[in-house]
């Protein structure tokens, strides 16, 4: 069988898992690429593209393997499911809910017949466990916290195709977590569908109680955290997150826009001076932290000074990368239905500078780091001698090496920008596995 993963750190955890049921059922998993009795499209449909990527690789798993077992998991399915299960190469149909009983639903399905199974994911339920325990690799692993999203921004399709807020408990997360620091795991990304709402379902603790009995665990080295909103940063927040050594000063923010009108159209909760000060309050307490973000443009109403106001604001700001999207209505949404649509002539072009910006702003930061030794962890290897991995800020970092320092954490020196990465030299070599 072979899963097909479209989307968000979610559904990439959400994919390992269904793979290890398959693998404890008695299936072989296999690329999505290759001839299979059973194909799974775990889907998102943030973006049109979205939806555009899952039926093409339902149409190439039916020509690869007529005879094979098709179905269709994720958001797509769970906010569209009458388009989805009259597409002709799909036998079932499972929304967001249930992908732990993915093996049963497939094999109960009858042969010839559609089969949907997709719940009102509105209903309040609680949060489902999933498990990872043998993922493939020994670096960095993603850790599901939370599901569900109760903000409802006006462009945002995500809150009707997840739910509303389920928080894992946090023993069934320092559980998994131990897991994987036995087996080798040096690193953890928490995630969510909004980490920010972790716990508001069930009165216990935050995601600051979450992310400490993590760092608890003996093994694991780096926490990183997925997307964050940003008014979870409070200085508080932030003041105790820059008290735990195995954070990572790398925060992925969630922006979407430079402009307090845009900002407020698009039913986000601060404004741009807040954003400054939890800029500043980040790099005030952490050593050379990298700032990620994503921007929409061509949001319905977006004139040309609002770009530009939210143009100077990221210039002024200079993040580390950011990842710019055109926006996409998404049926249902408000935001779908707005006036003031944007010419897609015009979210191009607006697009394209932002990429430049971004792409300047990058260079810029991974310059201010030639001559600095960092510890690096090694996740593959690309090449001959040649391996790749990560600072604790997210820089990636080639280097060379006799020895096989895939899985292992090393001091290299930094000494030239190449592109998309660094490459370094190691100080000294230790931990090979």
């Amino acid at each position: 069988m072979g899963i097909l993963t479209l989307g968000c750190k979610v559904n990439q955890y959400e994919t390992t898992a269904m793979e290890e049921l398959f693998r404890k059922s008695g299936y072989t998993v296999v690329d999505a690429d290759d001839k299979a009795d059973v194909y799974i499209i775990n889907s998102c449909t943030v973006t049109h593209m979205s939806d555009k990527k899952s039926r093409q690789f339902l149409r190439r798993a039916r020509r690869i393997s007529p005879d094979a077992v098709i179905a269709v998991t994720g958001c797509y399915s769970q906010v569209a499911p009458d388009e989805v299960i009259n597409i002709p190469e799909v036998d079932v149909i499972v929304g967001t809910k249930d992908k732990s009983r993915i093996v049963e639903i497939l094999e109960n399905a009858m042969p010839g017949e559609k089969l949907c199974r997709v719940e009102d994911i509105m209903q309040p339920m609680e949060f489902e466990e999933m498990h990872i325990e043998g993922a493939s690799g020994k670096t960095r692993a993603y850790v599901k916290v939370q599901d569900g999203c109760n903000r409802f921004c006006s462009y945002c399709i995500i809150p009707y195709a997840r739910g509303s807020i389920r928080s894992r408990s946090i023993d069934n997360i320092v559980d998994e977590v131990s897991r994987l620091a036995e087996l080798g795991f040096k690193e953890i990304v928490l995630t969510g569908i909004n980490v920010a709402c972790y716990g508001q379902d069930v009165g216990a603790g935050g995601f600051l109680d979450a992310i400490k009995a993590v760092h608890s665990v003996d093994g694991i080295e780096r926490i990183r955290m997925s997307s964050v909103e940003p008014d979870m940063l409070t200085d508080g927040f932030i003041q105790e997150l820059s008290g735990l050594e195995k954070v990572c000063p790398h925060f992925h923010l969630s922006i979407q826009s430079g402009c307090n009108n845009t900002l407020s159209r698009m039913n986000r909760t601060y404004t741009t001076e807040k954003l400054k000060h939890i800029i500043g309050k980040l790099r005030e307490s952490f050593g050379n932290v990298a700032l990620t973000t994503d921007i929409i443009v061509g949001f319905p109403g977006e004139t040309d000074e609002e770009f530009e106001t939210t143009y100077e604001f990221l210039k002024e700001v200079k993040l580390f990368q950011m990842h710019i999207f055109k926006y996409s209505p998404r049926k249902g949404t408000p935001a779908a239905t707005m006036a003031g649509q944007v010419d897609p002539h015009k979210k191009q072009e607006r697009s394209e500078r932002l990429i430049s910006l971004s792409s300047a702003n990058q260079n810029e930061f991974m310059e201010k780091m030639i001559g600095r030794a960092e510890n690096v962890l090694f996740e593959q290897k690309t090449g001959e001698n040649t391996y790749e991995g990560h600072t604790s800020n997210y820089v990636k970092v080639r280097t060379i090496s006799d020895s096989d320092i895939e899985g292992s954490m090393q001091k290299v020196a930094l000494n030239e920008v190449k592109g998309e990465y660094i490459h370094g030299i190691i100080i000294q070599e230790n931990d090979i596995q």
